[in-house]
């Protein structure tokens, strides 16, 4: 029986890009105010918070999985979900797409459907997961969306063969 619990690969390249566009920002807010000779002890302390709040908005979630879960760690909160006893999965489009994960306690995830398919391992421990949902029962909406992110992620997949194989 797996006992291992499996991470985000790219979580901690996403964090560091999140850090360096509000650095970025904050660079050119303080060389456009220094530019200028605008640049005041409030002035950089606004800059500072507005670079802040990029940074907490831009900072990814740390998904993580585990037999019989799924958990999205944010800054402040960490949410978990029984994977084994899903009710609910559904995929949310919009600015961004997200995946809305619920259980049968009624614990609610949210994650985006590209952490999927940028990590099988994360995947195929889910999609293990959410079978015997269905298989008992528990499911009792959200396989389509299922199938969905399964074409997508095997789509990836066969891309990335022929482009490592030189077939593309």
């Amino acid at each position: 029986m797996e006992r291992r619990v499996l991470y985000d690969r790219r979580w901690a390249e996403d964090l560091y890009s999140s850090a360096r566009c509000s650095g970025v920002l904050l660079g050119m807010l303080f060389l456009i105010d220094w530019g200028t000779c605008d640049l005041t002890w409030w002035r950089g302390t606004l800059w500072v918070a507005l670079a802040l709040v990029l940074f907490l908005v831009l900072s990814p979630a740390r998904v993580s999985a585990g037999e019989g879960w799924l958990a999205s760690r944010r800054l402040v909160r960490t949410r978990r979900v029984r994977t084994d006893v899903l009710v609910s999965v559904r995929c949310l489009d919009g600015v961004s797409r997200r995946l809305v994960l619920r259980d049968a306690f009624g614990d609610r995830v949210e994650i985006d459907p590209q952490v999927l398919v940028d990590n099988p391992d994360l995947w195929y421990r889910f999609d293990a997961d959410a079978r015997k949902s269905e298989r008992s029962g528990t499911l009792l909406c959200g396989t389509t969306a299922l199938r969905r992110v399964s074409e997508r992620i095997e789509r990836e997949t066969a891309l990335s063969v022929f482009r490592a194989s030189g077939l593309e």
